[in-house]
């Protein structure tokens, strides 16, 4: 792997013991600065702060290291399976040197689950065109880019756990979709005409989302009539909803 290679993994890694080392560092580099300026101040605790910082410093480097090296053998696995499994790997987005790695392999399935990435770059549906499974679920996404439209192997697509407000119409209309998991966001209102149009669709679920009263009761309503299995949670009304009180 080139020097450019591995700085684009590393702008694209989030690591909680890193933020922290970096903090302490940073609070020690101003202590320092300060005790130079006071001639009462022992030289060896000077030079003990600065070596704390080395260490630490040297101990990031492994960490971040070690976050690259894994995603790297993800990368690598994928090749030989045609599945990309980059869940837990704690990104914030996706780095560009993925698309590089991957150049030339068909994937069949992606997995981002369980990182902080807030946004999916365009680039994702152009170099992953024929993958039949993609999961982001336990990220930051609040969108969707209409590129993903075409993917149109997609069968399975897991949203669940992000910061969506509504859900993306082109996933129910890609022509071979089966299953839509949107759980645990913020969706209030859903196209339910284009759901029930898709002859393909086996299942959505929507549970834990704030569905408006008008939607739920229209996609409660389809639940029983339709072929499609409807995912819900029972409705709390609001108290704006209640004219008794």
């Amino acid at each position: 792997m080139n020097f450019h290679l591995f700085i684009d993994f590393l702008n694209c890694l989030y690591i909680p013991e890193v933020e922290v080392a970096t903090r302490t560092n940073n609070q020690e580099r101003l202590g320092i600065m300060g005790f130079r300026n006071q001639d009462s101040f022992p030289g060896t605790d000077l030079a003990e702060m600065a070596k704390r910082q080395q260490q630490r410093t040297a101990r990031c480097v492994k960490i971040l290291g070690k976050g690259v090296v894994k995603v790297v053998h993800r990368c690598d696995e994928a090749k030989e399976n045609e599945r990309l499994d980059l869940s837990d790997c704690q990104l914030t987005q996706i780095p560009d040197a993925i698309f590089l790695l991957m150049k030339n392999v068909t994937l069949h399935s992606c997995n981002l689950a369980n990182n902080i990435i807030t946004k999916i770059p365009p680039k994702l549906a152009m170099n992953f065109s024929q993958i039949k499974e993609l999961n982001l679920s336990n990220n930051r996404i609040s969108a969707l880019p209409s590129e993903l439209s075409a993917c149109s192997v997609l069968e399975n697509v897991d949203i669940s756990s992000n910061s969506f407000v509504s859900l993306p119409s082109f996933l129910t209309e890609l022509p071979n979709i089966k299953n839509i998991n949107a759980r645990k966001n913020y969706i209030a209102d859903v196209e339910v005409e284009v759901i029930l149009a898709n002859n393909n669709l086996e299942s959505i679920d929507l549970e834990e989302n704030p569905l408006n009263k008008t939607t739920f009761e229209e996609l409660e309503r389809a639940s029983r009539v339709s072929s499609v299995k409807i995912s819900l949670t029972a409705r709390q009304q609001e108290d704006w909803e209640d004219l008794s009180i």
